[in-house]
């Protein structure tokens, strides 16, 4: 190890030493662990979730799902190239000391310790802080929902009346070829115009929702698969269903419904997790009554209008645009069924990825959301 000031090599270090790295803002801190108990997620005893403050997300799992270019890449990403003193902590001693060995093998100019406690030993210290997602609970994971579906009780489960839902644009084949276990089929037309794909009035939205039975105190998880198809086929979006799953959360919420939650990773993550599918076509129980005027915050969704004052007065709010550059700079529109190309005037470039239909910029390489620091930045 290095300390400033001195030259003593150690290649782990103990809690008191990395609190006085941390304060002392001395190298990269990499935590190793899932990304879920990054964002804030409880792992196994530990008293609190999240991550060392400034710690950087780079999940020791990826080395066995990643190939090595795309995992050298993420190297410079996460600003580990630009350093020469890093420091690996995860769950324990195991996994930190693999990434840690990784690491000296393709940064070998940088001194690379672990921090021998794990995340647990600074989690139990009330005096050292903590950062994580806020309202992470809403970005669900695998192993949480299995446990709710089994009807176990995990960290942040449903208070009361709990549906799940599988969400896709107009593929209901889909949900009929297998869906998670228990899950209901929520159709984005029933929210969103498509002529335009705009919501549908506060009348016929209310009608969706008790149809589905759904109510403003109804927990709904919602999940999607991945994508596949092109920009250029005739219904480019209705294989987006992670994207799908989002726009009905966002609408959900704009209704009135109190708890929304997004499976992280959607379906393919179960699929990966081993987990069991079915292909029972289950049917919706309809209610009498949402339980709130719809919608209940208006502010969640802006119009013409709010946007138009954004733009008036940009010094409190952005107008951001999630597109691809090729769409900003106008050389695409990036919809075969919208003709003019360009840019709202006055907006600002906030990336997506390669078409409107995929988001990688917004999502690891394993298509759970990206370390939430890193969008933020």
């Amino acid at each position: 190890m290095y300390l400033r000031g001195t030259t003593v090599h150690m290649s782990t270090i103990e809690l008191d030493t990395l609190r006085e790295r941390v304060a002392a803002d001395d190298g990269i801190v990499v935590d190793v662990r899932p990304l879920r108990f990054f964002n804030g997620w409880r792992a196994g005893d530990d008293l609190r979730g999240g991550h060392i403050p400034g710690a950087v997300s780079y999940p020791v799992e990826w080395l066995d799902s990643i190939d090595a270019p795309e995992l050298e890449r993420l190297l410079g990403e996460k600003g580990l190239t630009q350093t020469d003193r890093i420091i690996v902590y995860g769950s324990g001693v195991e996994d930190a000391e693999r990434f840690a060995t990784f690491l000296r093998g393709s940064l070998p100019s940088a001194e690379v310790t672990t921090f021998a406690g794990g995340f647990g030993s600074w989690a139990a210290d009330p005096s050292l802080g903590i950062d994580k997602l806020p309202r992470h609970e809403q970005l669900v994971h695998v192993d949480w929902l299995r446990q709710v579906l089994a009807g176990e009780r995990p960290e942040a489960a449903p208070g009361g009346r709990f549906l799940l839902f599988h969400v896709n644009f107009g593929v209901p084949e889909e949900y009929e070829e297998n869906h998670l276990p228990g899950a209901l089929y929520l159709d984005t037309n029933w929210l969103e115009d498509s002529a335009d794909w705009n919501r549908r009035s506060p009348e016929a939205l209310e009608h969706a929702l008790r149809s589905l039975g759904i109510t403003n105190d109804t927990t709904v998880v919602v999940y999607g698969r991945d994508t596949e198809g092109q920009a250029n086929e005739k219904w480019p979006g209705r294989r987006a269903g992670q994207i799908a799953a989002t726009r009905a959360l966002m609408i959900l919420r704009y209704a009135g419904v109190d708890d929304v939650r997004l499976l992280d990773g959607g379906y393919d993550w179960w699929v990966r997790e081993g987990h069991p599918l079915e292909t029972i076509i289950r049917e919706p129980s309809p209610v009498e009554a949402f339980g709130v005027p719809v919608p209940l915050r208006p502010e969640v969704i802006v119009d013409l209008p709010e946007a138009k004052q954004i733009l008036a007065d940009p010094t409190g709010a952005a107008l951001v645009s999630v597109r691809t550059w090729r769409e900003h700079i106008g050389n695409v529109s990036g919809y075969n069924y919208i003709g003019p190309a360009g840019r709202i005037k006055g907006d600002v470039w906030g990336n997506c990825g390669t078409d409107a239909y995929h988001m990688q910029h917004y999502r690891n390489v394993d298509n759970t959301m990206r370390a939430y620091p890193e969008i933020a930045a």
